[in-house]
């Protein structure tokens, strides 16, 4: 039997890395339609740039989180609480951009979604498993 205290080692490092894969395409993805002309930025469409610029600089922030949750740094969780809660707040930016006859993609909405629960959900595990505490830092 697989002692508790491991398996949730190995969450936190499963969340770590996918933080971390995630901050790092979210830079590529997002600096690319930022700060070039080509296709990437013609397919972007109708982006909403503070979406985007949000979502960029955010990406920067999902990297420290996830280095911090692999390290179980007890600040790590309270980031990943912050990157949710920042995220839901643009989401809600985003659905007024909308509601007032704003020009939207559909894939913002799937990915402000996607963006949102991920780290909910982080945020969420972090403080429930103890990210950080001592007996976090025991384990393994």
């Amino acid at each position: 039997m697989i002692n508790k205290q491991f398996e949730h080692t190995i969450v936190f490092r499963l969340f770590a890395i996918i933080a971390v894969v995630f901050g790092m395409l979210t830079l590529k993805s997002g600096g690319m339609v930022l700060f070039t002309d080509g296709a990437a930025h013609q397919a972007a469409g109708n982006y909403v740039p503070f979406v985007l610029w949000f979502n960029f600089m955010a990406g920067f922030a999902y990297i420290v989180a996830g280095v911090g949750l692999w390290q179980q740094q007890p600040w790590a969780g309270k980031l990943a609480a912050l990157i949710a809660v920042a995220t839901i707040a643009v989401f809600v930016a985003f659905g007024l951009h909308v509601l007032n006859d704003g020009a939207y993609e559909m894939r913002t909405v799937v990915a402000m979604s996607v963006r949102s629960g991920l780290w909910v959900t982080i945020g969420l595990l972090a403080s429930i498993l103890g990210v950080g505490t001592r007996t976090m830092v025991e384990r393994v």
